[in-house]
């Protein structure tokens, strides 16, 4: 996609302890008041949203609100409201959604 910035600063999305090639998310936050999303395997597929739509995601994710899709899923720690082996990331962002917006 030709209007990607050049100059994007992209951040992986991963656990901490995660290796190898993934694949994961990639986020980068533009000049321009959009997010930019990829994932590692397909590096030139990039979706882009608002940073106020990000914002938004972020807030429900740590609301719990997308919880019910990973129900069941081993290596789930709960939901809304509790506190995960790695803490939580407070109001301002969340470690589980990607790095905070600059």
């Amino acid at each position: 996609m030709s209007d990607i910035p050049a100059n994007l600063t992209w951040e992986r999305a991963a656990p901490p302890e995660a290796t190898g090639p993934g694949p994961w998310i990639e986020l980068a936050f533009g000049d321009d008041d959009f997010v930019y999303i990829r994932e590692t395997s397909d590096p030139e597929n990039v979706v882009t949203t608002t940073r106020k739509k990000w914002d938004a995601f972020v807030l429900g994710v740590q609301a719990g609100e997308f919880d019910h899709f990973v129900e069941g899923v081993e290596g789930f720690e709960g939901s809304a409201g509790s506190e995960t082996s790695e803490g939580s990331a407070g109001p301002e962002g969340s470690e589980a959604a990607g790095p905070r917006r600059p």
